[in-house]
């Protein structure tokens, strides 16, 4: 049997908004109408999310994130505190850029650490980490762990989030999961997995 979603007093949700079951909204959220969160998510304090953002099944949006129109998180994506998204790169108070927004794709099962920034137009590969306070400014490969600022690529990251270590016996681009067993390999740049160890 499904949960209905569970709308804090304080929060607004606006009609039109679509919300799956199990969702929650935290205290002050506000999901504008047109929006579209997925199943089992959860938005928590101070949240905003605009019209045409769509969320996957499955995320967390920590405290303080604001998702602008343009933004969209496949499953399983998580957001640390306070991160920031943008939709045009060169604002103006007195000049109107709507017609200027450019997406940004979350892909699934990503990480984006708390108070990271990213310049829109990038897409953060499945499975990947920004790690805390990074300024994303060009796309983050899949499982790719990508810090500093302007952020760069510093290593990899298996499904659990936690960074690879070489695989000795695998030789060359190997990599495994210190804490599943779960072993990698570089092809022609990509991180493809091989499965448990």
């Amino acid at each position: 049997m499904s949960t209905p979603a569970r709308i804090d007093a304080t929060a607004v949700v606006e009609r039109g908004a679509t919300l799956g079951d199990g969702t929650l909204v935290w205290r002050f959220a506000h999901v504008m109408a047109g929006a579209r969160i997925g199943r089992d998510c959860t938005l928590g304090q101070g949240v905003f999310v605009a019209g045409s953002v769509v969320v996957g099944d499955r995320c967390k949006v920590q405290n303080h994130v604001s998702l602008y129109d343009g933004v969209v998180l496949e499953d399983e994506v998580f957001l640390g505190p306070s991160c920031v998204f943008t939709n045009v790169k060169h604002p103006r108070a007195a000049i109107s850029r709507r017609h200027a927004f450019e997406p940004t794709l979350v892909r699934r099962g990503a990480t984006i650490g708390a108070n990271a920034t990213l310049v829109c137009g990038v897409t953060v590969g499945r499975h990947a980490m920004v790690g805390a306070g990074a300024v994303v400014t060009r796309d983050v490969p899949d499982h790719a762990l990508y810090v500093g600022v302007p952020a760069r690529q510093v290593g990899w990251v298996g499904v659990r989030g936690v960074p690879l270590v070489a695989d000795a016996e695998g030789g060359g681009e190997a990599w495994r999961c210190p804490e599943g067993g779960e072993r990698y390999r570089v092809v022609a740049g990509a991180l493809e997995e091989l499965g448990d160890g």
